[in-house]
């Protein structure tokens, strides 16, 4: 399993220097991976019913901004979104902004999407949150032959449009793209059309269950399983303290044993604060566990 880190937005402040020193410190301590999580808008929990865990008061960088400019601060380490919420952004705008980062990386982009859950964020955005799931398979096609192709014609449900294309084009064509959830519909997506699988869940008998069903979907629409990777997180805090080693090497025996190919240190809700603090506990976490 490849093991990367969580970057830890909500708790690391705004200050560039710790983004970049954090960033830094994941590729020297020889993480794989950067995945960073997306909102545009949080709203006030007094003035909506909110499902989700975060609000007005959690902060969070736009992820292609970020990944822009860390790709000229690193050199190896990969960019993930886990996830993008893509139903409430426009196509060709995602398009654009994914090859840009994915050209300034040198092809160190990976795509993943999910549906959301914030309503209010939707239409802030002046996007449908009731269709988000369907229109986010459009979204994936078109996305794919717009990386792809130098002019595409597009005649879909929510998508229509002839003889335009971005340019430049990215690295990769086309740009990886994953899947986050574990509702049926979205494993049944995945399975199907998706290049890899956030299941956003916990190890557990229910988990390896959903694993075996991904797997049968991607049987069933005639792909071979073993391309479809799976990521999860590994969280340093569990209720609010830290995990510890025997946890933390627990969860990725069971990751191992349902053939994940990525595991993602998430040192975020341990109440630490600032660069430094979860620069040191993914440090501990990268020395005390066994791939």
């Amino acid at each position: 399993m490849k093991l990367g880190v969580v970057f830890p937005q909500t708790e690391i402040g705004a200050d560039p220097a710790a983004c970049r020193d954090f960033a830094q410190a994941a590729e020297e301590l020889g993480f794989a991976h950067l995945l960073a999580f997306d909102h545009v808008l949080g709203a006030d929990p007094t003035a909506h019913e909110l499902t989700g865990p975060y609000t007005h008061d959690s902060m969070f960088h736009e992820p292609m901004v970020l990944f822009g400019w860390l790709a000229a601060l690193t050199e190896r380490i990969e960019f993930v979104t886990g996830i993008l919420i893509l139903p409430q952004r426009q196509t060709a705008l995602v398009a654009k902004q994914a090859a840009e980062v994915d050209i300034l990386s040198g092809g160190r982009l990976r795509l993943g999407i999910g549906v959301g859950w914030n309503q209010v964020e939707y239409q802030a955005l002046n996007e449908d949150f009731t269709n988000r799931g369907r229109r986010s398979e459009e979204q994936i096609a078109l996305l794919r032959r717009l990386w792809t192709e130098d002019l595409v014609t597009f005649e879909g449900r929510w998508h229509q449009f002839r003889d335009a294309g971005i340019n430049p084009l990215p690295v990769q064509r086309p740009i990886p793209i994953w899947i986050g959830g574990h509702v049926e519909a979205t494993i049944e997506r995945i399975g199907r059309i998706g290049d890899g699988w956030f299941p956003l869940v916990t190890p557990s008998d229910k988990t390896a269950a959903r694993v075996e069903r991904l797997r049968g979907y991607a049987r069933a629409a005639g792909r071979d399983p073993a391309e479809i990777g799976i990521e999860s997180w590994l969280r340093y805090a569990k209720g609010g303290e830290v995990a510890g080693p025997e946890s933390w090497q627990a969860d990725i025996d069971f990751w191992r044993s349902v053939d994940a190919s990525h595991l993602t240190v998430n040192t975020m809700d341990a109440g630490l604060r600032g660069a430094d603090a979860h620069i040191e506990a993914m440090r501990r976490v990268k020395e005390s566990v066994d791939l």
